[in-house]
């Protein structure tokens, strides 16, 4: 069988072969074209799905979609690839972009956690003032900390 001649794709593993790492694919004249952006512009934006139901739910319709239209003898499979793959790339970004969500969030725990830390040692010191005042002066000054955090 000779690959990539006769028609615009022949098989599945044709297209397969030509679906780059990144979403690339080559041309029949050997330029390269991203294939997301010949997509079918159905599928909504990374930032309007919730990662944990909409993104597995335009997945696997698009998934079970395209088996039913491997099953049948007609050529809708190539779009449906496409939203597939295009599926797979906004998964792929709603992923990098929690990764980059969890390390900001992160370093501000870590901030939150040595600002409670430093109030912390402020409250011990003012008790430790409060202890010798009250022990110089027999207590009769008294500064009132039950208003504490």
């Amino acid at each position: 069988m000779n690959r990539g001649v006769g028609g615009p794709l022949l098989c599945i593993g044709d297209l397969l072969r030509d679906v780059g790492e990144d979403g690339d694919a080559i041309n029949g004249d050997g330029r390269e074209t991203d294939l997301l952006s010949s997509a079918p512009a159905e599928l909504p934006p990374p930032h309007l799905l919730t990662p944990s139901r909409d993104l597995v739910r335009v997945f696997q319709e698009n998934y079970d979609q395209l088996i039913k239209s491997l099953e049948g003898t007609d050529h809708s499979w190539t779009a449906l690839t496409l939203k597939l793959c295009a599926a797979l790339k906004t998964a792929d970004k709603v992923v990098s972009s929690a990764d980059s969500n969890i390390g900001s969030l992160l370093e501000k725990v870590g901030l939150l956690e040595s600002i409670i830390k430093r109030g912390e040692s402020a409250v011990a010191m003012i008790e430790s003032i409060q202890n010798v005042q009250t022990s110089k002066a027999g207590g009769s000054s008294t500064i009132n900390l039950d208003a504490k955090m």
